[in-house]
């Protein structure tokens, strides 16, 4: 049977799974799409007007949107730059023969189970918090004054809480990835001379390279949406200092009642992730091809 005979025959099967992906997928964008098109204030829900750009304009000329995508650049960037490297380290060192690795391991990566909303509260009422933190008893031993973090670094706080739950994520990946290095090959680096930083650079990362790749791609995935997190703790603020693009959704959708200018907000949204996504999956390729 050739292909395009067989494919009439497999219709029956596949059709229930196209309509779910219609249904779960396409549905919302092409409603998201046409609202962003419409005014549709939920406090006036009877006046529904299709107003054209007027969303865009009013979203492009309000100085929060940038705030938005810069603030979630610099929290996606600084995440995936401490999980590369935390998780590089914690995985060098969990890959070596020593007691108690296993619980070691099991510690290490405990944290990315731990749900947004708990890990949030955890880190803002017993570690961050400036009169009875964690953090704060220690700065007062070395006799420091405390850091209000989520009045003076609101964004280092978020991107600090963020890291703690994906470094174990990363972690776990580039573990894995050890666990397949050939052995043979660093034995031989070592017979012919080369020392630990040379067979670190020239071996383990590049071995490395594709895992790493995995990594940012699935990380950023989900750090673009973060929500939970912001919501626990800043709620945005103070001003805009933690807004990113998704709770500028939330903003606008559940606060201001302004279905229309969320939905502009969250095709502004699909489009960044869009670009962003596309430009880690041309870099996965190159990456993967060589």
């Amino acid at each position: 049977m050739s292909r395009r005979t067989a494919l009439p025959a497999r219709w029956p099967f596949l059709s229930p799974a196209i309509a779910v992906l219609a249904l779960w997928a396409v549905v919302p964008l092409a409603m998201t799409l046409w609202y962003s098109f419409h005014y549709y204030n939920l406090l006036q829900p009877h006046r529904h007007l299709f107003v054209g750009i007027a969303n865009y304009r009013f979203l492009f000329a309000d100085p929060t949107a940038l705030d938005a995508i810069l603030n979630s650049i610099v929290l996606v960037a600084s995440v995936l730059i401490i999980s590369l490297v935390l998780g590089t380290l914690l995985a060098l060192l969990l890959s070596q023969e020593f007691p108690g690795r296993s619980a070691a391991r099991l510690l290490t990566i405990s944290p990315f189970f731990v749900m947004p909303p708990v890990a949030a509260l955890i880190w803002k009422n017993l570690l961050l918090d400036p009169l009875s933190g964690f953090i704060a008893w220690c700065l007062h031993l070395l006799g420091l004054p405390a850091i209000a973090w989520f009045t003076t670094a609101p964004m280092s706080a978020l991107i600090i809480i963020i890291s703690w739950e994906w470094v174990p994520f990363a972690t776990l990946i580039l573990l894995t990835a050890l666990q397949s290095l050939d052995t043979d090959q660093i034995e031989a680096a070592r017979m012919d001379g080369a020392g630990p930083f040379s067979r670190l650079r020239y071996i383990i990362l590049p071995h490395l390279g594709r895992p790493a790749a995995i990594v940012i791609m699935m990380e950023t995935i989900f750090l673009l949406s973060i929500f939970a997190e912001i919501l626990t703790t800043t709620a945005g603020g103070p001003g805009d200092a933690t807004t990113t693009l998704t709770f500028l959704v939330y903003i606008r959708a559940l606060l201001n009642f302004s279905v229309g200018g969320a939905s502009a907000a969250g095709v502004l949204a699909i489009v960044f992730a869009n670009l962003v996504g596309l430009f880690l999956l041309r870099s996965i390729a190159r990456t993967i091809t060589k």
